[in-house]
């Protein structure tokens, strides 16, 4: 049963975050501008262009590895590195040679400090929306189930960010949207299991609470593989098909829906399992 096997999960869980940890200690993450500060060149091109045959025409510059988000009426947004004037006319004259009739709308730059004000909101968003799970569950069951809960949820938070630091993906503003995704669309799946565990507690005066978690994930296991079935297959298709733009943005809630549904059933549970028993 799940229970009597949660030291192994445990460790499968180490070995998941602890090489992560280590890679954000030596490695951090690979921040975009939004946060280390860069450009942004708006252009309108006359041609029906994708993004990638933009990215494919910046590489003589030096700048094949820009962000290009398409907007409506043939225009795009490249966001690069902090540009000068220079760097500026030398992507314009690239574009130019390869698309023909190129217009510069707009070239404005995002400052450091901007970006290190986003980073600090990006973790208070987070903080605060944990701390308002934990305050919300412990309301609405009881604080052991909140604290399990919590925890489950860094978690899954901390594997994401793993991943990330180890392979250098690229982490911007989107990253931080993917992440408070994954937060509220994992903690779903535990409250399901937590809801089962209380409905099998009820009118219990002396709970074996070994047997009433394994009989509660029983009873709801197959609805959560569904769930995240349902929620892979969808990012699955959009990773391969969607394009560059939102490529890291789909893998961080892929790896996020995936890393919930291991750890409502084989974390959460066996920790709260933990809290009990030594309260």
């Amino acid at each position: 049963m799940i229970i009597e096997r949660r030291k192994i999960f445990y460790i499968i869980s180490l070995i998941l975050i602890l090489p992560g940890l280590a890679s954000l200690f030596v490695n951090g993450l690979n921040l975009g501008i939004d946060f280390r500060g860069g450009s942004i060149v708006h252009v309108r091109i006359a041609t029906d262009v994708a993004a990638t045959e933009v990215r494919e025409a910046l590489a003589p510059v030096g700048q094949e590895k820009s962000e290009v988000q398409k907007s409506a009426d043939n225009t795009y947004y490249i966001r690069t590195s902090e540009l000068d004037q220079e760097q500026t006319r030398a992507i314009i004259n690239a574009l130019k040679t390869r698309f023909g009739e190129v217009e510069l709308l707009s070239a404005e730059s995002v400052g450091a400090t901007i970006g290190r004000e986003l980073s600090l909101n990006a973790l208070m968003a987070l903080g605060l929306g944990l701390a308002l799970m934990l305050v919300y569950i412990s309301f609405r069951f009881e604080w052991t189930f909140g604290v399990a809960a919590v925890l489950a949820l860094l978690h899954n938070v901390l594997v994401v960010l793993g991943v990330f630091s180890i392979f250098q993906w690229e982490v911007n503003s989107p990253f931080i949207a993917s992440i408070l995704t994954v937060v509220g669309f994992t903690i779903n799946d535990t409250i399901v299991v937590f809801d089962r565990v209380r409905e099998n507690l009820r009118g219990i005066k002396k709970p074996d609470y070994l047997n009433i978690l394994n009989k509660s994930i029983l009873q709801v296991v197959n609805r959560s593989i569904n769930t995240v079935l349902t929620a892979v297959i969808t990012l699955t298709a959009l990773l391969l098909l969607g394009g560059a733009t939102i490529k890291f943005f789909v893998a961080a809630m892929l790896i996020g829906f995936v890393a919930g549904a291991y750890s409502s059933i084989c974390i959460a549970s066996p920790l709260w399992y933990e809290i009990k028993k030594s309260d």
